[in-house]
């Protein structure tokens, strides 16, 4: 049975009531049961304007407990109900009720289809870097045009800013914030790749640095299995364009650098790559065609 929270309980170490809001938050995430008195006096706390004076880096530590905790979703729940993500991450609580297209179903609520992913996050039990990413990545597609939803065009050129200013406030590691503007630029181009395509292919594997990093590019395809997998309709693992990335990856290493020593590197090794891929996968489709 899950253990009841109290709300603003008393610990030897005085605590900022802002910072003891989240933590509540926080420890629900982690298996506590966060009853309505508890989120009406957090909201009464948020309403007094406690959250003012305090440092946004003085929360991201159990902010990035809950995050890491088992239901991570429950926690931002919790926040938004009882205000506090309007003050901390306004970004993310207007994605709530935008619409975006998917398969099937064929909408989904952007802020939604976020717990849900952060829900399949903690069930893979994916890094910081992956749940922080996958919690801030669509935070452009709060103001598309109406006239466009549920498609969100030029929503990465709103993101990045709003990204970097996320990461900043929180104070969040490099590796949280780069793995965030990576996955804005590519999940969804990893969900649409193609085998038939492999000039793509390897354009992907050089632009996400696949062969200088494979811990990045590792990171980036567990993203992507998440929000893959948050769509539901019935998806269940393994993620087909993960495997198909990884088998790339694995075709363009054994190829190696040094089969085009002299040849002129850099377009020629793209081009050896994007043939080997299309070889491995029967593919007559192998320039670099987008």
């Amino acid at each position: 049975m899950a253990e009841k929270l109290t709300p603003l309980h008393t610990d030897l170490v005085p605590v900022h009531p802002g910072i003891e809001i989240v933590r509540l938050a926080a420890l629900l995430a982690e298996g506590g049961a966060l009853d309505e008195d508890a989120l009406g006096v957090m909201f009464e706390q948020t309403q007094r304007g406690v959250l003012g004076s305090v440092a946004p880096t003085g929360l991201w530590p159990d902010l990035a407990r809950g995050l890491m905790s088992p239901s991570p979703e429950l926690m931002i729940q919790a926040l938004r109900e009882c205000g506090v993500l309007d003050v901390v991450l306004p970004e993310v609580v207007a994605l709530f009720g935008v619409p975006q297209i998917a398969d099937n179903p064929a909408e989904v609520d952007v802020g939604e289809h976020l717990l849900r992913s952060l829900a399949v996050a903690a069930r893979c039990k994916a890094p910081l870097e992956v749940r922080y990413a996958l919690l801030v990545m669509n935070v452009g597609k709060s103001d598309s045009p109406r006239e466009h939803l549920p498609v969100h065009y030029r929503h990465i050129e709103r993101a990045i800013p709003r990204i970097e200013s996320i990461s900043e406030r929180f104070g969040v590691s490099e590796p949280c914030r780069e793995l965030a503007l990576l996955a804005l630029t590519e999940c969804e181009r990893v969900h649409r790749v193609s085998a038939v395509r492999a000039g793509p292919v390897a354009a992907m594997l050089e632009r996400v640095g696949a062969f200088r990093d494979r811990t990045r590019f590792d990171l980036l395809m567990t993203l992507c299995t998440c929000d893959y997998l948050a769509y539901g309709g019935g998806r269940q693992m393994p993620y087909s364009k993960a495997q198909l990335l990884e088998a790339a990856l694995q075709v363009c290493v054994a190829l190696g650098d040094g089969a085009l020593v002299g040849a002129g590197a850099g377009e020629d090794l793209q081009a050896a790559r994007a043939m080997a891929i299309a070889e491995e996968f029967g593919s007559q489709r192998w320039s670099n065609e987008v």
